[in-house]
């Protein structure tokens, strides 16, 4: 009877030691279970809700399944709004790739870097809607930026930095630079130092270390930040609302899909402009990753040097 009891443990783990083995002999193993319930959740919150959202687009009140995006191409009051969000999203970008990277570079080689990163990135703590709030004192007609600059007698009338262009451009650019530079810096320090330096004994000139070295292994950095903040500044909502005319010039696509569902009820409608948002940031993307290949491989990259 007791070696009955003792072969019963001795059962089981060769039960369970063959089940693993099926598991693995079809793939499965350990980690991929535990991937499982991720897999799962992203199933339900991400793709489950993508997939029926493309229903949704092809699914008008009025028309054939394409109805939503005549009616969005043919009317200039919708399709006007990818080239303002373009307008603001590209400069955005491209403005603040251009002041994180000698910044990054610079604060590389600093020794109080991390203080000065946390006052670089503070706005992010800020949040975007705080942001615009501080900008429509700060900038307004009454603001501190005009009432200086009246007093200094530098201008005769303030100058009308709010509920315009210039007001979303700035709050875009304020609120996407901490993470353009997180990410600049991120890839800067990657590098290794010894390299330029070895290029400097050498004689090789600022440029040419910039050129053959830092460009060919900042290429993939630069495009993955360049596409990260562009995606960032194209979906701009509470800037454009809060700092600019959201009837006006600075009616960008995210609030042409905000009306469609939330004023008009049209969640088809606002699922199409949705699809349009996500097929221009995909194209964009596209092309700064095709450029990234050409720097990559091309007479610039390591491959042709």
């Amino acid at each position: 009877m007791s070696a009955i009891i003792g072969e019963l443990p001795r059962r089981e783990a060769m039960a369970s030691v063959n089940w693993r083995r099926r598991l693995a002999h079809r793939g499965i193993d350990g980690v991929t279970l535990l991937v499982l319930p991720a897999t799962i959740s992203i199933a339900a919150l991400f793709i489950y809700p993508s997939i029926y959202g493309i229903v949704l687009a092809f699914s008008p009140r009025v028309g054939g399944f394409l109805a939503n995006y005549e009616r969005f191409f043919s009317d200039p009051y919708y399709s006007q709004t990818i080239a303002i969000t373009l307008e603001m999203g590209l400069p955005a970008t491209l403005i603040n790739m251009a002041a994180a990277v000698p910044l990054a570079f610079h604060l590389s080689s600093m020794r109080r870097q991390r203080v000065l990163t946390a006052i670089l990135v503070l706005p992010v703590t800020l949040g975007t809607v705080l942001v615009a709030q501080g900008l429509l004192g700060y900038l307004g007609p009454q603001g501190w930026f005009n009432r200086v600059l009246v007093s200094l007698h530098l201008i005769s009338e303030p100058i009308r930095l709010i509920h315009n262009y210039w007001g979303v451009m700035i709050s875009l650019i304020i609120t996407g630079f901490p993470f353009v530079f997180l990410l600049m810096l991120s890839y800067v320090t990657g590098i290794d130092p010894a390299l330029p330096k070895a290029a400097a004994t050498l004689g090789a000139s600022a440029w040419a270390r910039f050129r053959h070295i830092h460009l060919p292994l900042l290429a993939s950095g630069f495009a993955m930040c360049f596409c990260l903040a562009f995606v960032q500044a194209f979906t701009v909502f509470p800037s454009a609302v809060l700092l600019g005319q959201p009837a006006g010039t600075t009616r960008v696509i995210s609030i042409v899909a905000y009306h469609a569902a939330y004023e008009e009820y049209d969640y088809s409608m606002a699922s199409a402009v949705a699809l349009i948002m996500g097929t221009v940031q995909l194209v964009v993307i596209s092309l700064v990753l095709g450029v990234r290949e050409f720097v990559y491989r091309g007479p610039l990259g390591s491959g042709k040097g």
